[in-house]
């Protein structure tokens, strides 16, 4: 029976966002094992060295070194939806709602993707070019799984991450950047192997 904590970080800088992580890990009794997807990735690779923190999965997510930014990471191979991001006034990024299905989730129903579009949570574009400081992968086992049709990280960039961090286990599957919502089994089986190896 474990317990599952969704945190809720303000996307504001990778500083804040580590923050809040921290704080979340703090809350929760006995050992963590941290998931990152997207950018969330960036966050569990500096917020894993939690000393609670026994473990990293990274489900389509970046995974930065040391002095890296996942902004670095996209320009090595710019993602195919790149275009369709855009900031707003304020800096906030975000994807063109009328372009969300294909570069989001391109594998799940439209109808599913009507509600992510408008629910998106949109990061302030800086929090792209914030460096690690201490990428936690080199001290923490961690998994990962790649997609392989993901148009807002290149497939490319992922595979390199996966080796690059020694991953315990990489999956690939044949999904969207949105693999938890078009293959949910699949992704908790996947976490769910990991939580077992501790």
């Amino acid at each position: 029976n474990y317990q599952v904590k969704a945190v809720e970080i303000p996307l504001t800088s990778l500083a804040d966002d580590v923050e809040r992580t921290n704080k979340m890990i703090n809350q929760i009794e006995g050992p963590v094992l941290l998931v990152g997807h997207s950018y969330g990735g960036a966050v569990i690779t500096e917020a894993g060295n939690n000393e609670k923190v026994v473990g990293l999965v990274y489900i389509a997510a970046f995974a930065p070194d040391n002095t890296e930014s996942p902004g670095f990471i996209t320009q090595q191979h710019p993602p195919e939806a790149v275009a369709n991001l855009f900031p707003d006034s304020d800096g906030y990024l975000w994807i063109k709602e009328e372009k969300y299905h294909e570069s989001f989730c391109q594998d799940l129903d439209p109808s599913e993707s009507i509600a992510m579009a408008i629910a998106q949570k949109a990061p302030l574009a800086s929090t792209f070019g914030d460096a690690i400081s201490t990428a936690a992968w080199k001290t923490k086992p961690s998994w990962y799984q790649i997609s392989s049709s993901d148009r807002m990280i290149s497939p490319e960039n992922q595979r390199k991450m996966a080796q690059r961090i020694s991953a315990k286990e990489v999956i690939e599957l044949d999904a969207s950047h949105a693999s938890l919502a078009s293959k949910p089994e699949e992704i908790s089986s996947f976490i769910l192997k990991a939580v077992a190896s501790f």
